[in-house]
């Protein structure tokens, strides 16, 4: 698979978590503005799904240019993000269910950017060797 067309699917499933961290984040918004429960928990995992979105889908546009250090990070991105969210989605009772359903969703669309980043043609292509 070509640079270009590897990317191009990598930018949709970045950017399907950006949708789903926005989808949190005005949920969330509109909570607070409605009078419910809103704790700072919640408004710092949707903040964050949110920064991270707008910060994987920035790398993945510099890495498809051929930028070593940004493919680099998508990579590991790619990879962490989906832990992490699982890991702290696992804490009992830290938030509602609705949130940590949007924020697995968010996990599991990185999952196939993680496999296509690190498929062993893209590794090469990026490699410091060039």
């Amino acid at each position: 698979m070509e640079i270009r067309q590897a990317f191009s699917k990598v930018k949709k499933f970045v950017a399907a978590y950006g949708a789903l961290s926005v989808v949190g984040l005005v949920v969330v918004v509109v909570l607070s503005v409605e009078g419910g429960e809103v704790t700072s928990f919640m408004w710092g995992r949707t903040g964050g799904m949110f920064a991270s979105a707008v910060v994987a889908y920035w790398l993945t546009v510099v890495a498809a240019k051929g930028t070593r250090w940004a493919y680099v990070r998508v990579r590991i991105i790619c990879v962490v993000v989906p832990i992490a969210i699982v890991a702290i989605d696992s804490i009992p009772g830290a938030l509602p269910p609705w949130m940590i359903v949007i924020q697995i969703a968010g996990a599991f669309a990185l999952v196939p950017a993680a496999i296509i980043v690190n498929r062993s043609d893209l590794r090469v292509s990026f490699s410091a060797k060039q």
